[in-house]
């Protein structure tokens, strides 16, 4: 056991979703692992895995199942064999701490809940609601007390957190791993130098509002070209309802870098979900990139963009509303200018640097705590 608070870590990190299908939750795990070994501390990852691990600090624990969730397809692993694979792993890393995220998801993180190997912090993503929460509250609250920390990434998870299972929660804020977005370069225009280009990136599901981004531009009749990454059960119909609209190009599923690097190079990123988003990174990781931000005006969101200051937020669902503020960020005027410098600012604050460092402050806590 470390005694000293100033040494280096070994730190378990486990996530509960697949970490080679892409994620808010996932991409949070990975680039807070990288942060901390950056800073020189032994982290690393315990997840299900569809194919070789994404970052050789993961341990994989199998593959995942396509489970609905929060309105969404989760990839969870909740079968036995995950489950001992999980237990394996922990007794053989013997780790100074664990980090579970959403702990109360079936699987690795409700495993490594139960049997608490090590001082253990649980971050809570989830916001809105929750029908296991309010369904099992009695059994979820109990299970929750082992665990030493409990965190939660913004007001709306600390609402849904509290007022079905009880207890008290720190907010940290989720991170952006801005030096990397930045140090990207950007893709070429594709001969769009005369037109303006919008990014969505996004599951393609009715909760993400690709529907209204298409509505909208369709719709308002906008001279824009739309990049449309990922794929989702939507697919097929937004793609059948823009065939032969030359105005979308749809990429499919797209690497971190890849997202990145069209960031860099997009006029406008479009973020139109309709809810669940607790809290907004893909904003973040635009205004980081210099982008101007055009997303729903949802609590979530309202986390890290203010309209008329670092973003342009419309009502949600609302095809007009979103023409409109589409048609606002096209403009290179001074006020767009300000917009984007002052999202430039605004992504700093959120660097994943600042969160590893909170998160390392509680860490030394509980280790020191549990020293014997």
């Amino acid at each position: 056991m470390i005694e000293s608070a100033g040494r280096r870590l070994r730190i378990g990190m486990i996530s509960p979703y697949s970490l080679t299908v892409p994620g808010g939750v996932q991409a949070q795990v990975l680039g807070l692992t990288r942060e901390l070994r950056r800073l020189g501390h032994e982290a690393r990852v315990l997840g299900p895995c569809d194919g070789p691990p994404p970052e050789s600090f993961v341990t994989p624990l199998g593959n995942s199942l396509p489970l609905a969730a929060n309105g969404s397809i989760a990839p969870l692993a909740p079968d036995p064999p995950a489950s001992l694979r999980t237990l394996r792993a922990l007794r053989d890393e013997h780790f100074d701490v664990l980090h579970i995220h959403e702990p109360l998801v079936p699987g690795p993180a409700m495993t490594a809940l139960v049997v608490h190997t090590s001082p253990t912090v649980a971050t809570f993503h989830a916001a809105g609601t929750s029908a296991s929460y309010r369904l099992l509250r009695p059994a979820l609250s109990r299970m929750i007390e082992r665990l030493d920390r409990k965190v939660v990434v913004s007001k709306d998870a600390l609402a849904l957190a509290q007022s079905h299972l009880g207890g008290e929660y720190e907010v940290l804020f989720n991170g952006v791993e801005i030096d990397q977005i930045r140090a990207i370069e950007p893709v070429a225009r594709s001969g769009q130098e005369g037109r303006p280009i919008v990014f969505f990136c996004g599951r393609h599901e009715d909760r993400k509002g690709l529907h209204v981004l298409v509505d909208a531009v369709i719709g308002c009749d906008l001279d824009a070209t739309v990049w449309v990454g990922s794929d989702g059960p939507d697919t097929p119909t937004l793609m059948e309802r823009t065939a032969g609209d030359e105005r979308f190009e749809w990429l499919g599923r797209i690497s971190d870098a890849d997202k990145f690097a069209r960031l860099q190079t997009a006029d406008v990123f479009c973020a139109p979900s309709l809810g669940g988003e607790s809290f907004g990174v893909v904003l973040i990781e635009a205004m980081a990139a210099g982008t101007t931000v055009v997303a729903s005006s949802l609590d979530g969101y309202r986390n890290v963009a203010t309209d008329g200051e670092d973003a342009i937020l419309v009502p949600p669902g609302d095809p007009v509303a979103l023409g409109a503020g589409l048609q606002r960020a096209f403009a290179r005027d001074d006020h767009i200018e300000r917009l984007r410098r002052a999202g430039l600012e605004r992504a700093d604050t959120f660097a994943m640097t600042r969160l590893a460092e909170q998160y390392l402050r509680i860490y030394r806590e509980l280790v020191v705590h549990s020293a014997p």
